[in-house]
């Protein structure tokens, strides 16, 4: 599943699978109140940990998820995959586990109630390393993988049985609604925590308290 201008496609999910391994394992049994639905791998979070929003700091010195990490194949350039020794910080993870840490103190308290997932489970780049994100795929390309990511959806729904899916940004409220219609659950979303939005820039995590609240959540 390649085709112009994406060049390289990441899926941390297997060279990165004994880290996303780990995180499931350690923080994924169980019934969840919330999840919080990204869209897809950032090159410089999940790309490199295999966890989602997995910024590398906040999954090493505070998750404690660590893991060797493989290299995907083909590896693109200008987005190296050195797995926990990244020296690259993801931003919108940072702010997400930041958020976390701030209000919740532990990783464990904060997964009693809450799990964090991505939609997509694959990472696009371009030729020039520019992240290429999955909405922008060609309509036949987008249906296969679509199909896919909602069936994986769906099951994880069925075995953690939250009550809520709350889209982190717009592109992930609409496939939670697309394809959760009809399950029995509520859908919300928040601000995207990415730098290239101003409004996230601005205070995200007041932001998304706001939004939080309003959905009832905080």
């Amino acid at each position: 599943m390649r085709s112009a201008p994406v060049t390289h496609v990441y899926n941390p999910l297997n060279y990165a699978w004994e880290a996303h391994k780990l995180f499931i394992e350690k923080f994924g049994r169980g019934q969840r109140d919330y999840i919080l639905m990204g869209m897809n791998p950032g090159p410089w979070g999940m790309a490199q940990t295999g966890i989602p929003f997995g910024e590398v700091n906040f999954s090493r010195d505070w998750l404690k998820v660590e893991a060797p990490v493989g290299k995907p194949n083909p590896e693109h350039p200008k987005r190296p995959v050195t797995g926990f020794s990244s020296p690259r910080s993801e931003v919108s993870g940072a702010r997400i586990w930041s958020w976390a840490k701030d209000r919740f103190g532990t990783p464990e308290h904060f997964f009693e109630k809450f799990y964090i997932i991505n939609y997509c489970p694959l990472s696009f780049m371009e030729e020039g390393g520019r992240n290429h994100t999955p909405d922008k795929l060609p309509p036949n390309e987008r249906k296969a993988l679509f199909a896919a990511c909602d069936d994986a959806l769906q099951k994880m729904i069925r075995e953690l049985k939250p009550k809520m899916v709350i889209g982190v940004g717009a592109f992930a409220e609409t496939q939670a609604r697309r394809t959760l219609d009809g399950f029995n659950i509520d859908i919300g979303r928040i601000l995207h925590p990415s730098p290239a939005s101003p409004v996230a820039n601005r205070g995200w995590a007041a932001a998304a308290d706001a939004q939080f609240a309003a959905l009832g959540v905080l």
